[in-house]
C-alpha cells in the first residue's frame, strides 16, 4: 500500500479513514499518527523526495522529514513495534478487561 505519493509537484499522504489523499500540508497529529500505524502495520511504499519532483517549498519540507523519519524506523521497525506493545502492555490489560 503507498502511503506517501509525489504528484505534479506536490506531496500527499494517504488518509486511511477517508480512504483518500490529501495534500502533505494538510497533514495533523492524528494523520501523522495513521501514517505511522499503516506503516507499522506492513508493507508500505512512499515515493522518494529529490531535488526536482516537489515544486512548492511548504511540500517539500514536510514531506522530507515524515520521508526520512519513517525511513529511518524501517531499519527498527520490529523493535519499535515489540517496543512499544510493552511499555503499554499493562494498561492495554487494565483497559481490555
Amino acid at each position: 500500500m503507498k502511503i506517501l505519493k509525489i504528484e505534479e509537484g506536490c506531496g500527499h499522504f494517504w488518509v486511511q479513514s477517508s480512504e483518500e489523499w490529501r495534500k502533505i500540508d494538510e497533514i495533523d497529529k492524528d494523520g501523522l499518527l495513521s501514517l505511522l500505524d499503516l506503516f507499522l502495520e506492513g508493507d508500505v511504499q512512499m515515493d522518494a523526495p529529490d531535488e526536482g519532483n516537489l515544486h512548492n517549498e511548504v511540500h517539500r519540507i514536510v514531506y522530507t522529514h515524515i520521508y526520512q523519519k519513517l525511513s529511518s524506523l524501517a531499519d527498527s521497525k520490529s523493535s519499535f513495534k515489540d517496543d512499544s506493545e510493552r511499555l503499554y502492555f499493562d494498561e492495554i490489560n487494565k483497559y481490555a478487561s
